[in-house]
């Protein structure tokens, strides 16, 4: 498991960072956003999608629980979990999405979902500070996200 912090100062900073991150997403990779209301995950969300070229721009999914958006390169699967428990949350298409190569998954309140994904997920804490600045933890747990950690990292633009 490896950890980075990074801080972002600004809604621009935050759209940024969900860019670079794009750069390295092709598909299969399952990224949990964690963090209070407002701290910058839809605004990451909305990073990721512009980045791979989509053409609607994600908006909070917590009253559809799940959103997708597609092209003929990803899909992108958009899930908020806001207010859920775990045994409140059947029928998803977890099995779909984890079986379509073309998927990537970003799953904000992610803890009812926890066990049913795989480990190996990149997991981003936004921390809100003072003003618009936050710091945004991110943790690899095997291999595919540590390779979007060192994507991320190598790029070091913020």
């Amino acid at each position: 498991m490896k950890k980075v912090q990074l801080i972002t100062s600004s809604r621009e900073q935050t759209l940024c960072l969900a860019k670079q991150l794009a750069k390295a997403l092709s598909g299969g990779e399952i990224i949990f956003l964690r963090g209070p209301i407002g701290a910058g995950k839809t605004v990451f969300v909305k990073g990721v999608a512009a980045a791979l070229g989509l053409k609607s721009s994600p908006t909070s999914a917590s009253f559809s629980l799940m959103k997708e958006y597609k092209n003929k390169k990803h899909r992108l699967f958009h899930i908020d979990l806001f207010r859920l428990e775990e045994g409140e949350v059947f029928n998803l298409g977890f099995e779909e999405m984890l079986e379509d190569e073309q998927a990537i998954i970003l799953a904000e309140w992610p803890d009812p979902i926890r066990r049913m994904l795989p480990q190996d997920r990149l997991e981003m804490d936004f921390i809100l500070r003072t003003g618009d600045e936050r710091i945004i933890e991110l943790t690899a747990n095997g291999p595919e996200s540590q390779r979007l950690l060192e994507s991320l990292c190598n790029q070091n633009q913020l």
